[in-house]
This record gives structure tokens, sequence and C-alpha cells, in this order.
């Protein structure tokens, strides 16, 4: 008998570690199968999953890329069964039905449903809660019967046009370029100017963009113009494609070829959706909740003043964003003076708090 327990006493820090660790190959095969159905944009628990990672940020920028690859990304994966396991009411019956339902191999889901049983269960009471919360919302992600294309703003009535305007349009200090032709570029700039809801004002869908003529498709010719424009630090970029040009939804768009663009904001008060849900004028508090962790900033004043240096291994490092601070209440120089020049300054100084520190402008570019 005591053989015996000393038998189990081994065996079960074995059985613990096979229950809280997934295997490469089972990591793959539930990654492969949620990349699968994604594809098909009519399967809802994989339509939930990727905008519960958009919330999040654990995404990422392009939450296409990275529903196809989950396997490459561990935070996003473990995250994505999170998610499956709160779309299931946090039922662990019904999470192993649904792992049979995606295709996924029979040796592999007891261990995934235990693998996410064991990792969230602490937490099954707040999914639960925040499921039933986004239900009622009306919130939960509708499955489409086909893959849908990038969505368009609705159709707006035809603009009468010259035969000129129909195969040209000038954009300052530009050459004249062909137009698209669709019909949906027709919105107005008084439209724009209100925030019409007609629009699709998800920043996702600009990292699928490679032309201007594909930005003036979505948000209208007259409300897209070329100009001059500076980085973050205040430094000449060249021209870049202004959305809404000075309105609260202004938003600055510059193409890199067959590369994702470069999208950055600078107005507060906007309806983008942007990722991370970080928005200008947000305070510097947010940021590093949504980081995870305190992260550091470029001294004040001084070159790349304000601009973040490191995420210091956050949620948002490696994704693609780059963020501007300012600091609304500067006049007192005892304060200001200690994240001012040629330093690195950690966010969890507690002056940054009195100084009313906000988020000034922010970029995002897609891996």
């Amino acid at each position: 008998m005591k053989r015996l327990l000393t038998f189990f006493m081994l065996l079960l820090p074995i059985a613990l570690s096979a229950q809280t660790k997934l295997s490469a190959n089972i990591a793959e095969d539930f990654s492969n199968r949620v990349a699968e159905r994604y594809q098909q944009k009519n399967h809802q628990a994989e339509l939930f999953i990727a905008d519960q990672l958009s919330k999040s940020g654990t995404g990422g920028l392009d939450i296409d890329k990275t529903m196809t690859d989950l396997k490459s990304d561990p935070a996003a994966l473990d995250e994505s069964l999170k998610f499956l396991y709160q779309y299931n009411d946090c039922n662990r019956q019904t999470l192993i039905a649904y792992f049979r339902e995606m295709g996924v191999l029979s040796g592999s889901v007891f261990p995934l449903a235990t693998y996410t049983v064991n990792k969230y269960k602490t937490e099954a009471k707040t999914l639960i809660e925040e499921k039933a919360t986004i239900i009622k919302m009306g919130a939960m992600p509708v499955a489409a019967a086909t893959p849908q294309p990038i969505p368009a703003k609705k159709p707006a009535p035809a603009k009468k046009q010259t035969e000129e305007e129909a195969t040209t349009t000038t954009y300052d200090n530009t050459p004249t370029m062909a137009s698209t032709g669709d019909s949906t570029a027709a919105a107005t700039t008084t439209t724009a100017a209100a925030g019409g809801d007609d629009y699709n004002w998800d920043v996702r869908t600009l990292f699928k963009l490679r032309t201007p003529q594909e930005l003036e498709a979505l948000y209208g010719k007259d409300n897209v113009v070329y100009r001059g424009t500076t980085d973050l630090a205040g430094n000449d970029a060249g021209n870049a494609y202004f959305v809404f040009p000075d309105t609260d939804n202004e938003m600055q768009v510059i193409f890199d070829g067959d590369k994702s663009p470069t999208i950055t904001f600078t107005r507060p008060h906007s309806k983008w959706k942007s990722p991370f849900g970080i928005k200008v004028g947000d305070p510097l508090d947010k940021v590093v909740k949504v980081n995870g962790r305190d992260f550091k900033i470029n001294g004040f004043e001084w070159t790349d003043g304000g601009i973040v240096n490191s995420w210091e291994g956050g949620s948002i490092a490696g994704k693609g964003v780059l963020v501007l601070f300012k600091a609304n209440n500067s006049g007192d120089p005892s304060m200001y003076d200690k994240v001012t020049g040629d330093k690195k300054v950690k966010t969890d100084m507690g002056v940054l708090k009195k100084l009313e520190v906000v988020v000034d402008k922010i970029e995002f570019k897609s891996n």
C-alpha cells in the first residue's frame, strides 16, 4: 500500500502538468481549425473570439492575420480559448461538444477542454456576466452566409459629374489619378463634418487598404485630401491622405506599397473605433491598464519628447502602436522639470498624474 501511495504521489505532478500545458501539436490543431472557420465568416463563435481579441488588444492590429495563425501567438491562442469558453457559457461539456464540432482531433479535445477550464475557471462568473451584457447590448457578432468584402459606407445618391470629373481626381500637390468610379464615393463634406453614421468607423478596415482609390471608395473622394504632414515628433513626414479633414473625425493615412498603411489620429472626440480602445485625450492611466504594466516614455521637451520609448514587454509591445503624450498641467516647473530633458520616464512616477498627462497623438501600423 505504501508503494502504491508513493507511485500515485509521483504521478500527480505529471498529471497536473498535463492539464496546465498544451503540446505544440494540440495548439497547432486548434489553431488550424479556428483559421478554417474564421475565414468562412459564417461561424459566430470564431467571430466572437475575433471581436473579443480586438477589444482586449491581444489580437493586435491585424486581427485577420492573428486569427489565421494563432499558433504563432501563444498569448492570443490562450485568450481565444478563454473567449471560446465564455461563448460556451463556461460549461466544460458544451465546450467539449464545440471542439468536436470544429473538427478538433479526438486526441486533442479533452486536453484542450481541461487546459481551458483549469486556466480560466476562476474567471467563469465574470465571463458569464460579461457575455450577458454583450447580448443585452446587441453587440454579439452576426455570422454571414458568405464571406464578406471590406465593409463600405452605405450607398449614397449618385452625384452628377462632368466627363472630366468622372475620369480624374486632383489632389493638392499630387498628379491627377484615375477615379474608382464607385458610386459610394459620392459622400459629401457636410455629412462628414456632421459625423454621419453611414460610414464604417472601425480602424481595422483601413489596415486592409493599399491604395488611395480604395480609401476614396470607402469614405468618398470629397472627404479625402492629400497634403503635407509631420510625424509624432513634429518632423516633416512628406504628404499623407487625410480622411474627414479639419473635423473631429480627421484621420491621417500614409500608404506603404504592398504593406499595411500607417494610420495616425490627432483629434479627440472622434467616432473611430481604434485598436486597444486607445484614443486621443485618454489619460495615461488608461494606457498603462491596457498595456498591463508600466512603461517608459521619453522625457518631455527633448528629442522625441513624450513618445513611448518602451512598452516594457506589455500587451501593446510589438503590436505596431506608437503614442505621443502631453502634459496638460505643466505650469509648475518644480514638477515638470522632473520629467523633462534627456531621460526615460517610467509611467509609475506620481508626478505624471499631477501633470495630467494624456494621449496627444497615436499611430497604428499593422505588422
